[in-house]
């Protein structure tokens, strides 16, 4: 957690998870003469599902570039498991395999790779799909297939940019209750990077708030679940979050 004063710092994670999966002290990433992120401090224990919330440019998605080695930091200490995947906002699947395919691009060929993936498909509820081509899938099909391409690899860290923010508002609802389900079963370490304070709030088990390449909040979220968003707690969380992004 960060040392910065204005950090309300979330409680240590339960004994289940005692080592952390993602270790950040004190990074930075310049642009110029721009610190986007200036020494930020963050952990992820295995199993862990933590949101991060920012405006536009703040450097949310710098850092979870970071994290999945896709860019370099300046400085500072990055440690993260070898297993990484990423979700997009955009599927990014090759036109020119079938889905079935896409989902095990990169991995070994065989038929234990084309059962995993098979059970990949299954889990994500597009097991009927599995020899269509990815012009015939929907939005949210076609991101369920970029969530198991991402799932079958067995990811120890799985970082979500903004993948359901192309989405109409009642997919957006099923995806993010399917990716709920599929963390809870698998356990990797999440951060998810995203807009939408409310999916931060319904998802995650702690959500950051970075503003000015700091983290300004880091905070476990106390509402039970199924998280309703007419739980005071659920209201509460979500106008301290607004007013961290500068919403009154």
């Amino acid at each position: 957690m960060t040392t910065t004063p204005a950090v309300a710092p979330a409680p240590a994670p339960d004994s289940a998870s005692i080592e952390p999966a993602v270790h950040l002290r004190g990074l930075r990433r310049v642009f110029g003469t721009r610190a986007v992120l200036d020494g930020v401090d963050l952990s992820i224990a295995r199993g862990e599902f933590v949101a991060l919330l920012g405006a536009s440019g703040t450097g949310k998605t710098t850092l979870l570039r970071i994290l999945g080695e896709l860019d370099r930091a300046d400085g500072g200490t990055v440690l993260v498991p070898p297993v990484r995947t990423v979700v997009f906002q955009e599927p990014r699947l090759v036109p020119s395999k079938r889905v079935l395919a896409n989902v095990t691009v990169g991995l070994p060929r065989g038929a234990a790779t084309r059962e995993t993936g098979l059970r990949a498909l299954a889990e994500v509820g597009l097991d009927r799909h599995a020899d269509a081509w990815p012009v015939t899938l929907s939005g949210g099909e076609a991101q369920r297939a970029a969530l198991a391409r991402a799932l079958v690899r067995a990811p120890q860290l799985l970082l979500l940019d903004e993948p359901f923010a192309a989405l109409d508002a009642l997919t957006r609802l099923r995806m993010q209750d399917l990716v709920g389900d599929l963390v809870r079963r698998h356990r990797p370490a999440v951060l998810l990077v995203t807009h939408d304070v409310d999916e931060a709030v319904r998802l995650a088990d702690r959500v950051a708030v970075l503003r000015d390449g700091k983290l300004v909040r880091d905070q476990r979220v106390g509402v039970a679940r199924p998280r309703d968003p007419a739980d005071p707690a659920f209201a509460d969380l979500r106008r301290r979050l607004l007013a961290d992004l500068g919403v009154h």
